[in-house]
């Protein structure tokens, strides 16, 4: 399997500090290519939002180097695979945490990661962030870790009524913020000309899945060049629609 990748992250049009970090790492293994992308989305007052995701995804890039190569030469299990990352994001949420509380701030990040390796993908998700996969059509393979969302699970809660729920954008789950940490894991299959798309909740509050669909769809994605303009080109539509918060998104195409 091979890939091309393009990412874009903007400040936006009112916050004075892009608090988003994300990382794409791809390597060539006895394994075939191995490609991990991160998005995190930080919060927290004067700034340490930045230092939140930034701590997260230093720890992914240090994961990616220093422990994924002894799991692939040990023949890679999923269940292994999550208990590192569960331990990964356990030692974050101390480190975060210790540092909130010595400095006397709240801070906090989202974590939505996604590892390919042959013809699978695993992924990770803590909040609100999220990984959508574009083929035929697009598939949104997380599910928000919120308040709204969990109401709509449980049918008390309709998808338009969502839209404007005064707690819209509560989190239940927040790396930093939160005492105990429970993220959620998918898996699934990798194919030939497919389009992974992992953003934060800014790059799609205002943008609708068939207009990221008819952008982001692999037909048109051929080259390294035009997944950057055009995740340029959402990215300022976004802040057209007077979207307020930092925008970032990165594109992963299989070819």
């Amino acid at each position: 399997m091979n890939f091309l990748t393009a990412f874009h992250t903007d400040v936006g049009i009112r916050k004075k500090t892009n608090q988003d970090s994300l990382l794409i790492h791809q390597a060539q293994t006895d394994s075939g290519n191995v490609l991990l992308a991160v998005i995190c989305d930080g919060m927290g007052g004067l700034a340490k939002g930045e230092v939140a995701s930034a701590c997260m995804i230093r720890a992914f890039s240090d994961w990616f180097r220093l422990e994924l190569p002894g799991m692939l030469s040990a023949g890679l299990q999923p269940e292994a695979l999550r208990t590192s990352w569960e331990q990964l994001v356990s030692s974050v949420n101390q480190r975060i945490t210790d540092y909130s509380d010595r400095n006397n701030v709240t801070m906090g990040t989202t974590c939505v990661a996604l590892l390919i390796i042959n013809e699978t993908y695993y992924i990770m998700n803590i909040g609100d962030s999220r990984i959508y996969l574009i083929s035929d059509n697009i598939y949104q393979l997380t599910k928000d870790q919120t308040y709204v969302q969990r109401e709509m699970d449980a049918g008390r809660m309709t998808y338009e009524e969502s839209l404007t729920d005064p707690q819209r954008s509560v989190l239940l789950q927040c790396v930093g913020a939160s005492a105990v940490i429970e993220p959620d894991f998918f898996m699934g299959e990798v194919k030939i000309n497919q389009c992974y798309m992992l953003c934060c909740d800014g790059f799609r509050h205002v943008i609708g899945a068939q207009e990221f669909f008819d952008v982001l769809n692999p037909s048109v994605n051929t080259d390294a060049g035009v997944m950057q303009q055009n995740l340029v080109y959402l990215t300022e539509l976004n802040k057209q629609r007077n979207e307020v918060d930092n925008i970032t998104a990165a594109l992963i195409r299989t070819y």
